[in-house]
């Protein structure tokens, strides 16, 4: 339970310093596009907008941080963030729709906080803000200020680079956050969906969401529990029952091993039976031992297996490996 709490813990403390992170940004941006607004584009209302915008970001943000869940905070931003919103994408109409890519985070915030449906119903949101916008705009007439292309183009280029900013600590975070998400369920705090259900959304993990790290995470449990147990004697231990043993689902150790260069789990586990046989030929009195007792010993069940394995490993023939030992003895 303490392995839970403590991946659920790391889980909550990448949300907050993702929405610490993402507000400080905002507020940075904001303050950007109103000393842009005052020195070079002066427009007084844009000013109090973008101002009144950077108060009530942080001010609103320092007071709710402590006081409501994550998911609320969340919640409330991606309701009135669109909305605020609204004001400089209608000012810039005429000019350029480009303002319309501060609402292209909002999915993406969406899907790293909440599940899919909730996703589905921002983009909804956004979407039918958008065919407002474009009423309104074709519909009303405003009389804001015009502003030369070269302007635009600064504002434009301000923009994008905002939106990439944006984009990237939320994808940097998602996969931070993914990650501690994956190992919760190898804990076996799975979530309570039908199985199948539970296997798609488990393929899926396997084939989008491990990285180099975990499988190497992985692999070092399995590699330690293949050492301290000797599984490898036993000649009917598998895939299957390495599984079993570690309590990790078989999927991710096949895609552990395949990462550290072995072709199956057979491969990976015939090495550590050729390197134990090796070995064994170390230490027992090569006169006196039958070569049944060392490929049974290692884990082999047969010895067309044990001569295959063993020369496809090491180029070289069980016996002449074993005659060569007993020349260099002999010298």
């Amino acid at each position: 339970m303490t392995a839970k709490k403590n991946i659920i813990d790391n889980i909550d403390r990448l949300k907050r310093e993702l929405l610490d992170k993402y507000v400080l940004l905002m507020i940075t941006l904001l303050i950007i596009y109103a000393s842009i607004f005052y020195l070079y584009l002066y427009n007084k209302t844009v000013i109090i907008y973008l101002v009144s915008g950077i108060c009530f970001l942080s001010y609103g943000y320092i007071i709710v941080r402590k006081r409501y869940s994550i998911k609320s905070i969340v919640h409330t931003y991606l309701i009135t963030a669109p909305l605020y919103n609204l004001y400089i994408i209608l000012f810039f109409w005429k000019s350029s729709v480009a303002s319309l890519c501060w609402l292209i985070p909002i999915p993406l915030g969406s899907h790293i906080f909440f599940q899919k449906k909730q996703t589905i119903i921002y983009t909804g949101y956004l979407i039918f803000l958008v065919i407002i916008i474009y009423l309104i705009a074709e519909n009303f007439s405003f009389n804001f200020q015009q502003y030369s292309q070269s302007q635009i183009l600064i504002t434009d280029i301000l923009l994008f680079v905002s939106n990439i900013l944006i984009v990237c600590l939320l994808v940097y975070y998602k996969d931070l956050i993914r990650k501690q998400e994956i190992k919760l369920e190898l804990e076996g705090n799975k979530i309570n969906i039908s199985p199948y259900k539970a296997k798609k959304r488990e393929k899926h993990l396997i084939n989008n969401d491990i990285d180099s790290d975990f499988l190497e995470n992985i692999f070092n449990k399995i590699d330690e529990s293949m050492e301290k147990n000797s599984f490898f004697k036993d000649s009917k231990f598998n895939l299957s029952s390495l599984s079993a043993a570690l309590h990790i689902n078989h999927h991710y150790i096949s895609k552990a091993i395949h990462n550290k260069g072995y072709s199956n789990f057979n491969s990976y586990i015939n090495n550590y039976r050729v390197n134990h046989i090796k070995k064994l030929l170390d230490e027992v009195d090569l006169q006196k031992t039958t070569l049944m007792y060392i490929y049974t010993e290692a884990g082999f069940s047969n010895q067309p297996t044990f001569n295959r394995v063993f020369k496809q490993i090491e180029g070289i023939t069980p016996s002449d490996y074993i005659q060569k030992k007993i020349n260099e003895i002999g010298k």
